[in-house]
């Protein structure tokens, strides 16, 4: 576990209005790989608003991976279908959380970093990633691609434990975070 930086939840919220893929509905799942690492939410049958809750834990060793996401209806007798997909840049998370990286007084619902979309990233609409109680998450509306229509919500939560590397940074100080000055000197007797 030496070389493990951190462990990123994938909070896997809902679907909205995703495609028909069956009669009149879809039995909607989420499949996410990262790196080599897949795991996969529940099938929530007859529904395309899916409301999945579920937690995906992924041990990260680069920071530099991405998300791939991919929805899938479910199917008996057949290959399952693909409902949309996405790749997610985990690069402007991973960097807020090097910046916020011994910050201690920041008020709750502070946003460290603002992503809009644009062509290169899969976001419906702007992304904040948030401050709140010592934890910085990240809540996603995620359009789906190669689909006519859907989009998943999710939210992204870092943790670390004792036997974790860390995400290494420069600890910012500021207002926000005062340095506090020493109270007592090394020296050295000859």
């Amino acid at each position: 576990m030496s070389d493990v930086l951190g462990f990123l939840k994938v909070i896997v919220l809902r679907g909205i209005n995703l495609a028909i893929r069956d009669a009149i509905t879809s039995d909607p799942y989420v499949v996410i790989h990262i790196g080599q690492q897949k795991l996969k939410t529940h099938v929530i049958k007859r529904n395309c608003n899916p409301v999945w809750n579920e937690v995906l834990i992924f041990s990260i060793k680069d920071p530099n991976v991405s998300i791939n996401l991919a929805v899938y209806d479910k199917d008996t007798f057949t290959l399952d279908d693909q409902m949309g997909m996405a790749e997610i840049d985990l690069k402007p998370y991973i960097a807020a959380l090097k910046m916020a990286k011994g910050l201690h007084n920041l008020p709750n619902n502070c946003a460290l970093k603002r992503i809009q979309p644009n062509q290169n990233n899969c976001l419906a609409n702007e992304s904040s990633i948030i401050w709140e109680n010592g934890k910085i998450t990240q809540d996603m509306r995620i359009k789906l691609k190669n689909v006519e229509c859907g989009e998943l919500l999710i939210q992204l939560d870092w943790n670390e434990t004792p036997n974790c590397k860390g995400l290494e940074s420069e600890v910012m100080h500021g207002p926000w975070n005062p340095i506090k000055p020493q109270t007592h000197h090394t020296r050295r007797h000859h």
